[in-house]
């Protein structure tokens, strides 16, 4: 209830959306399927997913499950397709109330644009990031390089977090960049149906060609390599993890959303020299700082034009946040 004059009462009533519409990527396809289907259903609204077409038989084998459960018919709707035709469609539909994308900044774009030529319907972005990781010089050394090391290599690289600029201060850069090779070059890549394999292929040809495109762009521009930088073995879409030192910020490796193995490390002299750095990016979405110092963190977490800032730690989702 809202507080307003006696002779009146004034509250405000939680209803559901109505019929929401879902467009996942192909890198996480059951995470990112549950992520938008759960508080969906939960609210009492309908749903209707387009899955990526890379990966559309995880949502139909979740919606088999669904349907075993006893959902009601027309609760869950999995409809496979194409972007250009499936997932226009669902964007333009005069009947859908709210969809939700994960994917580029470019079709997030198209969805927004469809969204106002149809019903106006709400609409939900998680797009794309080239995530600064900034590592200070007190920083616990062994911590930040580890976790700039998973930040970027998790999930082969595939994925709209990843801390695909790593920033050190110059005191420690030598040994950061030293540490990081020595992390990557142990890194197993391999069948990803092995428990011990820590790194498989990428998702398909296309992205395959276009991260070994920047790579040859980091080569040509004048980027250190440090490790990797070449296609691995001579069958299926796997890439040795990639470092590249002597980064600087007009590169297209510190410039483009990879998405895929490779690490860029840049150092930098002063607070004030990374944060104008760091948010010289069209992306907003991820950014983690590595110090001791709390009010240095404080202090670069509230400049960061960042969705998230973790501190001392990276990619840690908490369902209460």
């Amino acid at each position: 209830n809202i507080p307003v004059d006696e002779n009146y009462v004034c509250f405000t009533r939680h209803e559901p959306v109505g019929v929401c519409g879902a467009i996942t990527p192909w890198n996480f396809p059951l995470l990112m399927l549950v992520w938008k289907m759960a508080p969906a259903l939960c609210c009492g609204n309908t749903l209707v997913v387009k899955p990526a077409e890379q990966t559309p038989l995880t949502s139909l084998h979740l919606g088999s499950l669904v349907k075993e459960a006893g959902f009601p018919p027309g609760v869950l709707n999995i409809v496979p397709g194409y972007g250009p035709t499936a997932g226009a469609a669902l964007s333009m539909h005069p009947k859908v109330d709210k969809i939700a994308f994960t994917g580029s900044t470019e079709v997030g774009k198209l969805i927004k644009e469809a969204a106002s030529k149809s019903n106006l319907k709400r609409v939900t972005l998680e797009l794309g990031g080239k995530n600064p990781c900034i590592v200070c010089a007190d920083a616990d050394l062994d911590l930040a390089v580890d976790c700039a090391h998973q930040g970027v290599f998790f999930n082969q690289g595939q994925c709209c977090t990843a801390a695909s600029r790593v920033f050190v201060e110059e005191q420690i850069y030598p040994e950061f960049v030293k540490r990081s090779v020595e992390y990557a070059k142990k890194r197993l890549v391999g069948d990803p149906f092995d428990f011990q394999t820590e790194q498989g292929p990428q998702i398909d040809q296309q992205q395959f060609d276009k991260i070994l495109d920047l790579i040859e762009s980091g080569k040509k521009e004048g980027a250190k390599l440090e490790c990797g930088g070449l296609a691995m073995g001579d069958c299926g879409l796997f890439i040795k993890p990639t470092i590249f030192s002597e980064v600087t910020d007009n590169m297209r490796i510190a410039k483009e959303e990879i998405f895929g193995p490779v690490q860029p490390i840049t150092k930098f002299k002063s607070l004030e020299e990374v944060i104008q750095r760091a948010n010289n990016t069209e992306y907003g979405l991820t950014a983690a700082v590595f110090t001791k110092n709390l009010d240095r963190a404080l202090t670069l977490a509230s400049a960061l034009q960042s969705g998230t800032v973790w501190i001392n730690c990276y990619n840690s989702f908490f369902a209460q946040a």
